[in-house]
């Protein structure tokens, strides 16, 4: 986890992280969600969203010198404490997991998509406003309370947040009843606009299948999907084709 860490590009290529915008988006989210579970489980919702849960868990714990002494050097490279949180929680919970396994709550890991969320493109930051500016996207992570009923991302898997990021705004769209194939509309800087389907070859084609219309697309029995419905589908469509 520390070498993975190490690994991230804290202020990341500005083309690279725009590129993994709707991943980032995503995974933030299901951090946000995990994360209130957590603090809940330790009665830590004071320090919810970006905090250490190993300290909850065992006030005790302690990592080895060795590797306490490199994330210490480490943690002096991470540009702000809310950053520097989570990547020590990440650490003290991976070899938490190692040393008592038996003695952890039955919950999704938490910093896992926070993990994935910085390899894809670095840090985030607070805005003037109390939200989150996820480099040129602003996100609002909104109460602990609503984040504990959100949905959550079914797979943290890189070929799936892969197939949901590209350039431009972004539309998905599924049928009425909520099966695949999954369409995306995507607008370019400039007004230029791609229709495309997540095709049999598991990547993304051209299609006609969408009228020019919002209106017309309903009327053609295309809905309105958010990217955690697309990723659905799409992990849906990566499994089938592995089967």
């Amino acid at each position: 986890m520390l070498n993975r860490l190490r690994r991230v590009e804290w202020i990341s290529d500005w083309d690279y992280t725009m590129g993994h915008m709707m991943s980032r988006r995503l995974l933030m989210r299901e951090y946000l969600r995990r994360a209130a579970l957590w603090a809940q489980a330790y009665s830590a919702e004071d320090e919810w969203p970006f905090f250490d849960v190993t300290e909850r868990i065992d006030p005790e714990f302690r990592l080895s010198p060795e590797i306490a002494a490199e994330l210490d050097e480490f943690l002096g490279t991470v540009p702000e404490w809310f950053l520097r949180n989570t990547c020590a929680g990440a650490v003290r919970m991976a070899e938490l997991r190692v040393q008592n396994q038996a003695g952890l709550p039955d919950l999704p890991d938490l910093y896992e998509p926070l993990v994935l969320f910085y390899e894809r493109g670095g840090e985030f930051v607070y805005d003037n406003g109390g939200g989150l500016d996820l480099t040129g996207v602003s996100f609002r992570p909104k109460s602990l309370q609503h984040n504990l009923g959100s949905a959550s991302l079914v797979a943290l898997r890189d070929d799936v947040l892969d197939a949901l990021d590209a350039k431009g705004r972004i539309t998905f769209y599924a049928t009425g009843d909520g099966r695949g194939p999954v369409l995306r509309r995507r607008v370019l800087p400039g007004g230029k606009q791609h229709d495309e389907v997540f095709g049999q070859d598991l990547s993304w084609e051209p299609t006609d299948r969408l009228p020019a219309s919002e209106e017309d697309t309903k009327q053609a029995g295309w809905v309105r999907i958010d990217d955690n419905e697309a990723a659905q589908l799409i992990e849906a469509a990566l499994v089938s084709n592995r089967s």
